[in-house]
């Protein structure tokens, strides 16, 4: 549905997107992850034409819209603010679109009825958006993106304005609304855990460049590159020749990742298991996150339940997968 073609893009003498190649499918949602300085919203902005000056194409339907106008492009933003008109009402804010492609004022009606239900929000016709909490005002920016039936939908950091608690509660509701209308979109966030949720597929990006494009549980479950798993908390890295000292390494990678899903402390005598000491515990509520120390120079990271009592200092047995011990580039 989408192609973005050998994107490059700079400011001035610096290189923002490098030779980006992308395709989102019809009905896909597609996220944009990574940190801030990343290139995500720039791409985000290019594909809806609020940026101009790259080198590159965007085709959308088999046709280039590089020269089509922003109103044009029948595409649907929503950003981190909302972008609310505070002086109109619920209704008259998801009618705004509506009104701007001269739909008549009966369809207006049915339209705004129809995405009301959608978003949870029958009865709010009337409300001043002043009025609304910030989860309210999000599902009211989601509508009147949804009420013109874009083609394509994009979304910059929706949730970011709004707390954890809100944001976790309303990203599932974000996918679900996304999925029912069967929209093709462009979701951009910075947290991991939101595009876990959210996507249908994930791009990590860095410093312009597209690093991993994956499903969300290919990704976690297996990074390519050592950025990609540093990015998504995975700190267990080690040279070939460093971790092989403590286990047999079934691949040619020189940069070996031990996923800390695939660590265990050894609850009865294990002639593979690795001696180690507790050297750090952090309280995460329903887990402890913690560290252990195999040599002066290797430390593991990884999690135990939160019932479990392996104190700092104390001694422990580890048992670690072989497959989750994973070659990066």
């Amino acid at each position: 549905m989408l192609q973005v073609k050998n994107i490059v893009h700079q400011y001035e003498q610096s290189i923002v997107l490098n030779g980006i190649d992308l395709d989102v499918e019809k009905g896909e949602i597609l996220c944009l992850l990574g940190a801030s300085g990343s290139g995500k919203s720039t791409l985000l902005r290019i594909v809806a034409g609020l940026e101009s000056g790259y080198q590159g194409s965007v085709i959308v339907a088999n046709e280039s819209v590089d020269k089509v106008p922003v109103h044009q492009r029948d595409f649907g933003l929503m950003f981190q603010e909302f972008a609310l008109f505070p002086h109109m009402t619920v209704e008259q804010n998801i009618a705004f679109g509506l009104r701007m492609h001269n739909v008549s004022k009966q369809e207006q009606a049915a339209t705004v009825k129809q995405v009301l239900e959608l978003v949870d929000l029958v009865g709010f016709e009337k409300r001043a958006v002043t009025q609304l909490s910030g989860g309210e005002r999000q599902r009211v920016a989601l509508a009147r993106s949804l009420a013109p039936e874009p083609r394509l939908l994009m979304l910059d950091e929706p949730l970011g304005s709004l707390d954890a608690a809100l944001r976790d509660n309303l990203v599932l509701q974000l996918r679900d609304i996304i999925k029912k209308t069967g929209l093709t979109s462009i979701y951009v966030t910075h947290d991991q855990q939101e595009a876990y949720a959210i996507a249908d597929r994930i791009a990590v990006m860095n410093s312009g460049k597209i690093e991993q494009i994956d499903t969300p549980q290919q990704l976690y479950r297996q990074p390519k590159t050592a950025f990609v798993a540093r990015f998504l908390g995975f700190n267990n890295i080690f040279s070939r020749e460093k971790i092989a000292k403590f286990l047999d390494i079934d691949t040619d990678a020189e940069l070996i990742l031990i996923h800390p899903d695939g660590i265990q402390i050894a609850e009865n005598d294990d002639p593979n298991a690795i001696d180690a000491t507790i050297i750090e515990r952090v309280f995460r509520g329903d887990h402890y996150e913690m560290l252990a120390k195999l040599s002066d120079d290797v430390s593991l990271q990884f999690d135990i339940s939160s019932f479990q009592d392996n104190k700092i200092n104390s001694k422990v047995s580890l048992i670690i997968f072989s497959n989750y011990v994973i070659g990066l580039t």
